[in-house]
């Protein structure tokens, strides 16, 4: 137990049973919350325009391609989960953020590169769903017109 938890159980707090090792509130997520913590960061409109890459790529090569990606998300999300306490992994400190991985394990200097491939990143993709998020909607407004107006009308967004 580390010295926080037991000031938190002394001050008349939370107890000792409400508190973690690191002194932090005890988690309690189930199964069910963590299937739906996931589904809801898997699904969004990646996931959406998946079938129609698979299918580019035929029956052969787009399956192998889906199965090897699922390979390596399981690869490197075994990999985070050994990181997850450093540098011991059953009495070492908590990794509560990737940023904290990388920093136990790699150090400062990786820290900042690794966070600013983060946030490059973070800039990229928010980019990209901004222009997918701008022909999705041209093209509802599109559909919209040629539904109301008849396929021959001249629809332009």
């Amino acid at each position: 137990m580390s010295v926080e938890a037991f000031e938190i159980a002394e001050n008349g707090g939370a107890n000792l049973k409400d508190v973690d090792d690191d002194g932090r509130p005890r988690r309690t997520g189930t199964l069910i919350t963590a299937s739906a913590h996931i589904i809801t960061a898997v699904i969004g409109s990646g996931v959406l325009s998946l079938a129609w890459a698979i299918a580019q790529l035929g029956w052969i090569i787009g399956p192998t391609v889906l199965i090897a990606f699922s390979l390596i998300t399981w690869f490197c999300s075994s990999l985070l989960t050994d990181c997850y306490r450093a540098p011991d992994p059953v009495h070492g400190k908590r990794n509560y953020t990737y940023g904290d991985a990388v920093r136990a394990y790699l150090g400062d200097v990786k820290y900042r590169f690794c966070s600013l491939a983060q946030y490059v990143n973070l800039v990229g993709v928010t980019i990209g769903y901004t222009i997918t998020t701008a022909i999705s909607m041209g093209a509802v407004k599109r559909s919209n017109c040629f539904h109301r107006q008849g396929h021959q009308a001249p629809c332009k967004v």
